[in-house]
């Protein structure tokens, strides 16, 4: 589906827009680049690079654990905006890729995509007239989210506008009071879903929503609040019944935390549901894992299954020790612009001479980051000058941002790959 562009982007010269790489990629075609068979050590501080193995392992845990529950899997392309990336998902068996943004849409229609879940409202006059004319490619599965009157009659107007060939598939997307978007509460839904039905423009196909808006622990409250939200969920789909037409179907949520309640519900949930009903999940952050918001909260992390195989962090960064001005403090090469730090500041991790390693532990904890600097507490004796520090990292999706290519690392240091992203 996406070699036509992969091969594109294999056949892309690399600028030295593109940080982190050897002097030697710059001039060079990434397919020619990859000839020179280059190591993990060749490459700059700063770099953020992704273990290849573990990827492999997470995708064929997450693409297993979907099939045994009968779920259908559209992850989440935002995540990581690599197009590489999206077909490897794509050939573990994901039936699509999920994206926020009419932009992203864009952005993976240019790659070649062919069924998208828009994760989100479809509301920009501009973007919805280049959607329409995509409509007109009959192969292009395409189906966003509404959740108020006002974003129906957007929609109709800018469609009726364009003159769009077809209808629009549109979920009707449940919220809670106090969180993000979404319809609060079945009545309003009901009526929002009534006028979608009644549409000339859109047609109603099913029942969406995001369970991680209840909260972001798995704590027993929490995780009460997911389940009365899913069940909720579920029980509007079985009454939009009525409303319906004969073509499919789809309930979705699950985000990379609480996906195993999604398919606990959508399991209970299969019994009575209208003819033609998928249901899917959309983990997004799954593939490479992590090392700090995910750990302890994804249901398939080593901290929460008890027994069986757990998803790998495939992410690490990397920094070089500038200074070390006093005891208990050393400065490193790698900031704001590097490493996420939305919701926590990457995790010291261990201490080697050059990128090749071996890394040995070293205690200690990130304490700040500015644009090009991290701020790093020893305790002991402060790690050389000039050696490398190698970080655990927090939340996938404000990583790759930062990166137009990220070095796939086989397990002996070969760089296999490189994960291209499009911000």
């Amino acid at each position: 589906m996406l070699e036509p562009f992969l091969t594109r982007l294999r056949g892309e010269t690399i600028t030295p827009t593109a940080k982190g790489l050897p002097e030697r990629a710059y001039g060079a075609t990434v397919a020619d680049f990859l000839k020179t068979t280059p190591r993990i050590e060749d490459f700059w501080t700063p770099l953020v690079a992704l273990n290849d193995e573990a990827m492999r392992h997470n995708l064929d845990l997450l693409a297993g654990w979907t099939s045994e529950r009968g779920l259908e899997f559209m992850p989440h392309g935002k995540t990581m905006m690599a197009p590489s990336l999206w077909q490897r998902q794509l050939d573990a068996g994901a039936a699509g890729i999920s994206l926020a943004t009419l932009g992203q849409v864009r952005m993976g229609r240019t790659a070649g995509l062919r069924v998208i879940q828009l994760a989100n409202e479809a509301l920009d006059p501009n973007g919805l007239a280049w959607l329409a004319g995509e409509l007109h490619d009959e192969e292009f599965e395409f189906t966003c989210w509404v959740d108020s009157l006002e974003g129906v009659q957007i929609m109709e107007a800018a469609l009726e506008h364009a003159r769009a060939p077809r209808k629009l598939n549109v979920l009707i997307e449940l919220g809670v009071s106090g969180g993000r978007t979404g319809v609060r509460g079945l009545p309003a839904a009901r009526e929002l879903a009534e006028r979608v039905a009644a549409s000339r423009w859109l047609r109603l196909s099913g029942v969406s929503g995001y369970e991680g808006v209840v909260g972001g622990k798995r704590t027993p409250e929490i995780l009460t609040g997911v389940q009365e939200f899913l069940a909720q969920q579920v029980e509007l789909h079985h009454s939009l019944a009525d409303l319906y037409d004969d073509g499919p179907l789809l309930v979705t949520a699950g985000g990379s935390a609480f996906f195993d309640q999604v398919a606990a519900a959508y399991t209970r949930g299969r019994e009575g549901a209208p003819e033609g009903t998928s249901w899917v999940i959309r983990s997004g952050a799954y593939l490479t894992h992590d090392e700090g918001h995910y750990r302890g909260l994804s249901p398939l992390d080593e901290e929460v299954i008890s027994g069986g195989a757990a998803l790998r962090p495939a992410l690490t960064g990397y920094a070089r020790v500038l200074s070390a001005p006093e005891p208990g403090l050393v400065l490193a090469d790698a900031g704001r612009r590097d490493l996420p730090y939305d919701i926590h500041l990457p995790f010291l991790r261990g201490n080697a001479a050059t990128l090749a390693g071996p890394f040995q532990p070293v205690d200690g904890e990130v304490t700040g980051l500015n644009d090009q600097h991290a701020f790093v507490s020893i305790s002991g004796e402060n790690p050389p000058v000039g050696s490398v520090l190698s970080f655990g990292i927090s939340h996938p999706c404000t990583t790759f941002d930062k990166w137009v290519y990220l070095p796939i690392v086989a397990a002996d240091g070969q760089v296999v790959d490189l994960a291209r992203t499009f911000f």
